[in-house]
């Protein structure tokens, strides 16, 4: 059974006269445990696509299933309640400067309805000792590496077991090594946890982690072996 299945989807920016189409009749299926990425030049929709499945953005037209919820039309709770089995991992890290590596990590668990603060805080140690950062999850993001900061993001993604992660461009700050580093810990975990990971990437160097690789051009898939 499909993770996500997207039917017919297009999206638009702007409104009447600047009105502009930037995806157009996307198909896609992704099965669980599926590793697939996604590439294509800048602007070519990649990163509207992840934030449609990510049910960060409403979806305006066809039909996208994710996690078992149905997006067309889902109201804000729903919208909410399917964010809760989804991971995201972005370039930028989206680490809060004033928490510590623990707190950042907690705070995803902490969304999780009936998670007690002392489980949260629990489960934030023992997913930032599986990344390597037991030593540092009292340390702020200022203080640490890139390649540290993107691991504690990873750890904040996998948290609370989501059924699908979402990365976008999660290796382009990083130099190749530490780049492989992360990957190479994204691929074994969420192996670990049965997830699946869609990954939007310009990195040539880790196409080699993908069960499947789609190519995007003008808010097209122009290659889609599904």
């Amino acid at each position: 059974m499909a993770l996500l299945k997207v039917r017919g989807l297009n999206h638009f920016f702007g409104k009447k006269s600047l009105k502009k189409q930037v995806l157009h009749n996307i198909n896609l299926t992704v099965d669980h445990g599926e590793i697939v990425i996604l590439t294509g030049h800048s602007g070519s929709g990649k990163t509207t696509l992840l934030s449609l499945i990510g049910g960060l953005r409403s979806v305006q037209e066809g039909r996208l299933k994710c996690v078992g919820q149905e997006l067309q039309g889902a109201q804000e709770l729903q919208l909410v309640q399917t964010r809760r089995h989804i991971g995201y991992i972005f370039q930028a890290h989206n680490l809060l400067p004033f928490m510590t590596a623990q707190q950042n990590v907690q705070m995803s668990v902490e969304l999780h309805e009936k998670v007690s603060k002392r489980a949260a805080k629990a489960r934030s140690a023992d997913i930032l000792n599986a990344v390597g950062l037991g030593g540092k999850i009292n340390a702020y993001p200022a203080s640490l590496s890139g390649g540290q900061k993107q691991r504690v993001a990873i750890a904040r993604a996998l948290v609370s077991n989501p059924q699908l992660i979402l990365a976008d461009e999660p290796t382009a700050a990083l130099d190749s090594q530490t780049g492989r580093e992360i990957v190479n810990l994204m691929q074994g975990m969420a192996k670990e946890q049965n997830c699946t990971i869609l990954m939007v990437t310009h990195d040539n160097r880790i196409l080699d982690i993908a069960d499947r690789i789609i190519n995007m051009e003008d808010g097209r898939l122009v290659k889609n072996t599904e």
